[in-house]
């Protein structure tokens, strides 16, 4: 590890692989400050947990907007450069209202207040998130490519370690700290990243995004399009379908040469105004976005995985609620779940690369959510406290079912990386690849307000949790949906192809 760790250094310099373990250091550490948040919100505000999760479900919407970042940075450059003037500005914004939430109590206070600052702060973690996959992307690229699975590696090493050390500090914090110090404590991640992108030298790029962006887009469109026909051919034996595909080809190609010209025309030249360059750019980027994204062989497994997560609601700060107020789980103790969660979610990857991989994608994402139905089952026999009747102590229950949940969730969303990667035709991977982590993002997002929906239907609150193994049932029930709806994901896609 330590002789990888040099040949990086060596590769691509001590200050950018600084800036990127940091910045995945502190998207793990978030837990460090978002457990305060969940004890900010049912402690000294008071809300319910159907409002606590619709005020996570807003806050955390901007990572279903990835893209809008990628396209900013890679068609609107500052200053002639595309990612260090992005990052700063993404870490001011993740800086700032994490230092106005510490220093001034009433704001944090504040329902509205409160909503829109931890809004504000995720939507610069997620811009950093895009800036800095992008970076890497730029970075391996031609004859650095060898260094890219170690590069990633790194960075996912990088962001477990800061998960386990949020989640193990911040259990001692919640237990020791006020939330207000908890907040600036955080604050010094940030503050310390935007300094070392100082440290990293970007090149001007000029004017040159454009037309290099259309060009390349709709070429290797092209051939995605080409390739993506003749998989189809080959599965559809009628040779009147061929004919057919091969004048849309054809049809096809004519287009993209129209196109081309279309691109040339809008390069940069004296006397252009440079606010209408960056429509024209984005406005090519979003088309060329869209005209990849409506093909059947990406839209149907991308719709499964948002439907996975819309199918079934989220009820975890409604169990976040019971096992604090009900089951009097300490602070300190959230922060050894967390920990096991992330244990087990390193468990699941190497579980997955292990025995999963070539397996059917179809079977595997069955079985998830057949292993996910019986995880549930663990919430059912804590909320009707039959593990108290057996003699297990609520605290082992929760851990193992952290542990496991984590783990077979890993089966789920490892495909989905894996998947995600595949179906990006070359020319447009980065941004592509963040509208498919944008479409998982908002899922969740989605099926958090369904969650918040029945918790409210069910008029479960702080102190009355009557209805809540109903709401768990429910939850079982929909669990079952997406293996119903698998006849959307390739018939014959294994776990790595």
């Amino acid at each position: 590890m330590i002789q990888c760790i040099k040949q990086l250094k060596t590769a691509f310099g001590l200050a950018f692989l600084w800036l990127v373990c940091l910045i995945y250091f502190t998207q793990g550490f978030r837990s460090f400050v978002w457990t305060a948040v969940s004890y900010q919100l049912k402690d000294r505000l008071k809300l319910s947990p159907s409002a606590s999760q619709f005020v996570f479900s807003v806050s955390f919407f901007p990572w279903s907007i990835k893209p809008i970042y990628g396209i900013l940075s890679d068609c609107i450059p500052i200053k002639g450069k595309k990612r260090i003037p992005y990052l700063v500005i993404s870490t001011v914004m993740s800086l700032v209202p994490w230092l106005i939430l510490g220093i001034n109590a009433s704001t944090s206070s504040s329902i509205g207040h409160l909503m829109i600052l931890l809004t504000l702060q995720n939507l610069g973690s997620a811009m950093a998130d895009v800036v800095v996959d992008a970076m890497i992307a730029e970075a391996v690229q031609f004859e650095k490519a060898s260094f890219a699975g170690d590069l990633q590696s790194l960075s996912w090493l990088s962001m477990a370690f800061g998960g386990v050390c949020g989640s193990l500090l911040g259990g001692y914090a919640l237990t020791n700290l006020e939330i207000d110090i908890i907040f600036l404590l955080f604050s010094i991640l940030p503050a310390i990243q935007l300094f070392s992108c100082g440290l990293v030298e970007e090149s001007s790029m000029g004017g040159e995004v454009l037309s290099d962006f259309c060009i390349s887009s709709d070429s290797h469109h092209l051939n995605g399009k080409a390739n993506d026909l003749d998989e189809d051919s080959s599965l559809e034996k009628k040779s009147n379908v061929s004919t057919r595909k091969r004048k849309k080809i054809q049809k096809k190609s004519k287009k993209t040469q129209l196109t081309r010209r279309k691109a040339q025309t809008l390069s940069p030249g004296k006397g252009e105004s440079l606010p209408l360059l960056w429509f024209q750019s984005l406005k090519y980027a979003t088309y060329n976005l869209y005209r990849a994204f409506k093909q059947p062989m990406i839209l149907r497994p991308m719709a499964w995985f948002f439907l996975a997560h819309v199918t079934v609601p989220n009820l975890s700060t409604v169990m976040f609620y019971y096992q604090t107020e009900f089951l009097k789980l300490e602070a300190s103790f959230w922060g050894t779940v967390r920990v096991i969660g992330w244990l087990g979610l390193m468990l699941g990857t190497f579980t997955y690369n292990q025995y999963l991989k070539k397996m059917k994608l179809r079977r595997i994402l069955a079985l998830t959510h057949i292993g996910l139905a019986f995880l549930n089952l663990f919430d059912v026999i804590l909320v009707s406290r039959t593990n108290v009747a057996v003699g297990v102590s609520d605290k082992i229950l929760v851990l193992c079912g952290s542990a496991l949940s984590d783990a077979v969730n890993q089966f789920k969303f490892m495909p989905f990386l894996i998947l995600s990667g595949q179906l990006c035709p070359p020319g447009i991977e980065g941004t592509l690849f963040a509208l498919f982590m944008s479409i998982n993002n908002f899922g969740s997002t989605v099926g958090s307000f369904v969650g918040a929906g029945l918790a409210s239907i069910l008029n479960i609150s702080s102190g009355s949790f009557d209805n809540l193994l109903l709401g768990i049932n429910i939850q079982l029930f929909c669990t079952f949906i997406p293996v119903v709806l698998l006849f959307l994901i390739p018939k014959e896609a294994t776990g790595i192809a």
